[in-house]
């Protein structure tokens, strides 16, 4: 497996996985119908930066690296998303696009990584998150209105880098 960091040109080749990611209503408080043109500016346009994970030509998953909050005394701590395609769950896809992840808010210079809404119902990532060295800060309860679960609470996750 590759991963490697994508500009706009090639971000419909990971807007299949993004889109079906965000129809789930169980992960992320995207909308439903948000176009292509939106997640692609969302998730290229600087500071975020893009990168795809590929085995054999083929996108396996996508994240989105950038500042915490992109201006003024909270830039120092960088805030990350990540998608993997349905096909490729369980393949260790998301583990190493944290750890390149990681290493990439490392040589940016970052000295932190947040997650600001990790959905609580999401026990797979959470504990994916947790051995990648993060902690569980807060807990917003009923943040994200998950679309089988109802009112849904929302983690905001920290470590150090």
């Amino acid at each position: 497996m590759q991963i490697r960091q994508i500009d706009a040109g090639e971000f419909p080749r990971a807007w299949p996985i993004f889109r079906d990611v965000i129809a789930g209503g169980d992960t992320y408080s995207y909308p439903p119908d948000l176009s292509p043109e939106q997640a692609q500016a969302m998730w290229t346009d600087p500071p975020s930066r893009c990168f795809v994970a590929e085995r054999d030509g083929e996108v396996l998953g996508l994240y989105m690296l950038r500042p915490n909050h992109p201006r003024g005394l909270g830039d120092h701590v960088a805030n990350a998303g990540y998608m993997v395609s349905p096909a490729a769950r369980g393949q260790g896809v998301a583990s190493a696009m944290c750890e390149h992840s990681l290493q990439q808010a490392r040589e940016a210079g970052f000295v932190a990584m947040q997650y600001n809404y990790v959905v609580s119902s999401n026990e797979a990532a959470v504990r994916l998150w947790q051995r990648h060295g993060f902690a569980i800060v807060g807990r917003v309860p009923g943040a994200f209105r998950h679309a089988v679960h109802g009112p849904t609470d929302v983690l905001v996750m920290h470590r150090a880098l």
